[in-house]
């Protein structure tokens, strides 16, 4: 396996810019997930880096070798595209190794890669079937596994699990998660699902609008965004915003809108101070709001009243949709019991400590 480095790297149709500067690596065995919005850059990227599109400007790097130049069949790299790309008339075994027989490998050696391949898969009793005879679970599996016989430097996979059922999905991101596992493969992912984005990533990056957005494990990614777009887009449901403005009096930080206000707590005040901005956003997420109905003992202040507008009951949480006086709408996530009625009007609560604040004009996390 290789690392894969990207050295600013600019791909430009005509006047439109689909890739724009992008930077970053992905270290050897390292699961990288190239998450973001369609239309963000983001399978272009996958496609320059397996070289099937060119590099108008930067450098790409697998391994040490240059590989702008390099014709896709010679960077060893193998692909896992959103249609199984199957040949309808071969079998699961001969799919598998029409690859290997292109390359002229020893057939002693190819019945080996694919019935390893198989075995690592749990399809060798499928090995004789055509793929009209397959689940789509399976036919992603024999996708699979015509990339793990090539023994590639690295793994690249183009939305592999967009045309799978949800249940599906589900199961083949963890027999996803296992084979990277065991292979320890170079892999990089590219997907719009966020879940799938998270749950298999060591690192994410993060575009938008041809620009790497933010660049980190998923857990930093969640809790401490760079900016409104990351903390807008990761998260289900998102983040919520508040237009507002903070003020200064006697060393301490205040936000106000038309319908609250809140002291900023110490730890995060001290951080504003340095970059202190009228115009701001204050971000939370929905589990870090609750209301008098689902805390039996609040330690804080409220923040508000509102009105609830809807609630979503998904079984192991719920849902919570208000509205404030000013009409702006915002989302809390509690645990399974005691829902709130349509209409009620319920005093909110914010835990302040985990907010977050952004520059009205930049879009930055100033809060960080």
């Amino acid at each position: 396996m290789a690392r894969v480095e990207l050295k600013h790297v600019t791909k430009r149709y005509d006047k439109v810019v689909a890739v724009n500067d992008v930077s970053f690596v992905v270290e050897d065995h390292q699961f990288a997930v190239i998450l973001g919005p369609s239309g963000c850059g983001k399978t272009t990227t996958l496609r320059l880096i397996a070289g099937l599109e060119q590099v108008t400007e930067g450098e790409i790097y697998i391994g040490d070798r240059l590989v702008n130049n390099v014709p896709p069949k010679d960077r060893n790299i193998a692909m896992v595209f959103q249609n199984y790309a199957l040949y309808p008339h071969m079998t699961v075994y001969d799919n598998m190794a029409f690859g290997l027989r292109m390359r002229k490998i020893p057939r002693d050696e190819i019945e080996r890669r694919v019935k390893e391949a198989a075995r690592i898969l749990a399809i060798d009793h499928l090995l004789e079937r055509k793929p009209k005879e397959l689940s789509g679970g399976q036919r992603q599996r024999v996708a699979l596994g015509r990339a793990i016989v090539r023994n590639p430097d690295v793994f690249l996979f183009d939305e592999p699990l967009s045309n799978l059922d949800a249940k599906m999905r589900v199961h083949m991101r963890a027999e996803l998660a296992k084979l990277h596992k065991r292979l320890e493969a170079t892999s990089i992912y590219v997907t719009h699902d966020q879940v799938e984005a998270m749950t298999l990533g060591d690192v994410i990056i993060l575009m938008n609008d041809g620009v790497i957005q933010q660049i980190d494990n998923p857990l930093s990614l969640y809790h401490r965004p760079r900016n409104k777009f990351v903390a807008g887009f990761i998260g289900s449901p998102p983040m919520n915003f508040f237009d507002g403005e903070l003020t200064e009096e006697s060393g301490k930080i205040f936000f106000k809108n038309k319908d609250f206000g809140v002291e900023i707590p110490e730890k995060i005040s001290k951080r504003l101070l340095e970059k202190f901005e009228k115009e701001v956003v204050l971000g939370i997420r929905p589990e870090d709001i609750r209301s008098e109905k689902d805390l039996k003992k609040p330690e804080m202040a409220p923040v508000m009243v509102a009105t609830v507008d809807f609630v979503e009951t998904l079984g192991n949480e719920i849902l919570v949709y208000y509205r404030t006086e000013n009409g702006v709408s915002f989302v809390s996530r509690i645990p399974p019991f005691n829902p709130p009625e349509h209409g009620e009007k319920l005093s909110i609560y914010f835990y302040l400590e985990r907010i977050h604040i952004f520059s009205s004009s930049s879009g930055q996390n100033i809060s960080l």
